[in-house]
């Protein structure tokens, strides 16, 4: 196994290479901070390198996996001892300023850590660096006036997509094994798909948010970005709020022959109404691709998801001027915010009460009928794109599909925001290419409480769609 080899292999794979002693953490730690010294400047995926802090980590966990106390019987601390991952830093980490993509918190430096980030820890996880992403989480595009474009691996002049960017370009370069984002409109899964990588939003509640500079209270979600969803898996497992009789994540059972013919739903309106002829191309191939290999596929009809877009709209302005007004930074410190992001603050301070509690009753009504129709029709989750174009280039504000311009913001939303406002789990899985050879998303979307199920059906998913080429760097 080459260097780069190594450096794109999955959690699983280097798991195994520290169980045979053929590898050590300080030796891939060493490799991954090498790498990031190499392309990071190129790639701007991370804003903040915690090197010294990552090697003292991984010599712990040679010590542990390797010393004379394993050697006597002591257990790891499971299959992330010794993974080099990072965290959006929008992420609280004590003693590790948090910047959120913005000049306010530019030398902010937490007082404790954010409880994802300290359950990861003590599993083992061992932190490179903050990534990049778009200021306070409030954009798509992860093209930072502050810090600097992130830029989208499979080409430097496109947009890794938002705002998890930086996390999402970090897995697919080679930089980490995995990263934790934050989504409240897709910016987990926006992301992946545009970087050919595995996203997860939880569902409401599942992760917590304790210690993360928030956007949305209604609509913030955290979750893994990683390279296969077994590694996805493995990342959510020990940051997951499951109930008392639910069993743990890792590992995803697989598929027997019977449970492995399980059905989806492919909704008739909204979802496929504005996709690129490229996007829409491999959707539809990879749908086939399941068909063939025994996945039921259903049409359904899921009311209200032409309000999703306005709903979540006016939600997330209100709520993230309302968190900045609190702050004290917004309006007093407007000049130290970029353009795109004041000006959605200053959208915030139009929306009326009524407009946002009737937002907020849309929101209920579009969570109660969503379960309906799942339940009526009885499919295990959704199957829609993830986004309905490619990667864009950076500073592209609108993009056309067939012979009109969208504004590109919300093209990537358009798909992405129904499972926040629900507060469902949904993954996006790359599935395809486009002709010039840039990552296609699939996403699946599942019912509340039901990210296990989601978690098999995408990694049967993989399976029979598995996608093979990588960045050329």
């Amino acid at each position: 196994m080459t260097d780069t080899d190594l450096a794109l292999a999955s959690i699983e794979e280097v798991a195994r290479l520290y169980r045979k002693r053929k590898l050590s953490p300080v030796e891939l730690t060493k490799l991954m901070l090498a790498r990031i010294e190499q392309l990071n400047p190129k790639i701007n995926a991370y804003i903040t390198v915690t090197a010294e802090l990552a090697l003292a980590q991984a010599k712990k966990a040679e010590s542990e996996l390797f010393g004379p106390r394993r050697r006597k019987g002591r257990r790891g601390r499971g299959p992330l001892h010794g993974i080099p991952i990072s965290l959006k830093d929008n992420i609280y980490t004590k003693g590790i300023r948090t910047t959120a993509g913005s000049k306010i918190l530019k030398d902010f430096i937490p007082q404790y850590d954010a409880a994802v980030w300290v359950k990861l820890r003590e599993a083992g996880a061992i932190l490179l660096g903050k990534t990049n992403l778009h200021e306070f989480a409030y954009g798509v595009t992860t093209n930072n006036p502050h810090y600097g474009p992130a830029r989208n691996p499979w080409d430097l002049a496109l947009i890794p997509g938002g705002s998890s960017g930086g996390s999402a370009a970090a897995i697919a370069a080679g930089l980490c094994y995995a990263s934790i984002g934050t989504d409240t409109g897709g910016s987990i899964r926006i992301p992946a798909s545009l970087c050919g990588i595995v996203g997860l939003k939880p569902g409401i509640g599942r992760v917590s948010a304790e210690g993360v500079v928030p956007l949305s209270s209604h609509l913030d979600f955290v979750g893994p970005l990683a390279r296969t969803v077994g590694d996805a898996a493995l990342l959510l497992d020990p940051i997951f709020v499951g109930g008392k009789a639910e069993p743990n994540l890792w590992p995803v059972q697989r598929f027997s022959k019977r449970t492995k013919k399980f059905r989806l739903g492919l909704p008739k309106e909204f979802f496929l109404e504005l996709v690129s002829d490229e996007v829409c191309i491999q959707f539809h191939e990879a749908v086939r691709c399941l068909q063939k290999h025994g996945v039921k596929i259903k049409e359904i009809s899921i009311p209200l998801l032409d309000e999703t877009e306005e709903a979540g709209n006016r939600i997330a302005w209100a709520e993230a001027t309302h968190y900045h007004q609190q702050a004290g930074w917004f309006p007093a410190h407007s000049a130290d915010y970029g353009e795109d992001v004041r000006a959605r603050l200053e959208m915030g301070t139009k929306i009326s009460a009524t407009e946002y509690l009737q937002a907020l009753d849309t929101r209920e009504k579009f969570i109660q009928q969503f379960h309906l129709a799942m339940t009526d029709v009885e499919v295990d989750a959704l199957v829609v794109p993830t986004t309905p174009i490619a990667a864009p280039p950076i500073g592209e504000e609108s993009t056309p599909i067939g012979k009109a311009n969208h504004p590109t913001r919300a093209l990537l939303l358009r798909l992405n925001r129904p499972a926040n406002l629900a507060g469902i789990p949904a993954i996006s899985l790359p599935c395809g290419f486009t002709p010039a050879g840039l990552p296609v998303g699939l996403q699946l979307i599942g019912a509340m409480t039901d990210e296990l199920r989601l978690l098999r059906i995408a990694q049967v998913a993989q399976a029979i769609m598995p996608v093979l080429r990588r960045p050329k760097l």
